[in-house]
């Protein structure tokens, strides 16, 4: 069978107005989308998240963040099980090294991009959430980013992971 692309009886929605039955919602405001329910009972969460492309962590204090009123929890990589073992090979029952990814989730010694998650808090509203993330105190030793592969290949390159 050929196809003539050229008619445009071949066609069925390209070149034409379908209705959108949520358009008048959406476009007055009324719509609902999942970030407007509110369940009773829900917690949110909110990720604080390194301000530098590569630094070492030297302290995180979460304590005012934790005694705020509202915050159920505040949690660093030091909250993660598998940190015993951080430095070295993961002694859990899996036969996997799983270091680096974990590492990935909460940042453990050193933060290796801009935005890579460091603290994460639950509350009783995001605002509360928000506002403990501001509470919480990281000190860090900026260290040199490397933004790009000339940066990664020099030779006294900034080494990310040891």
């Amino acid at each position: 069978m050929t196809i003539n692309f050229d008619s445009k009886k071949n066609y069925k929605v390209i070149g034409t107005n379908p209705i959108r039955h949520d358009g008048y919602d959406k476009v007055t405001g009324r719509a609902i989308y999942g970030a407007d329910v509110k369940l009773p009972g829900l917690i949110w969460g909110e990720v604080l998240r390194s301000p530098y492309a590569h630094a070492r962590i030297k302290s995180i204090k979460t304590t005012k963040a934790e005694e705020m009123d509202g915050v159920f929890a505040v949690i660093t990589s030091k909250d993660i099980p598998i940190n015993k073992d951080r430095d070295g090979k993961n002694s859990s029952k899996l036969n996997v090294d799983l270091k680096r990814d974990v590492d990935n989730i909460l940042a453990y010694k050193k933060v290796l991009y801009k935005g890579h998650p460091v603290a994460a808090v639950s509350a009783t509203d995001r605002n509360t959430a928000k506002e403990a993330c501001k509470l919480i105190e990281v000190e860090y030793d900026v260290l040199e980013p490397v933004k790009n592969v000339d940066d990664a290949i020099a030779k006294n390159a900034p080494i990310l992971l040891e």
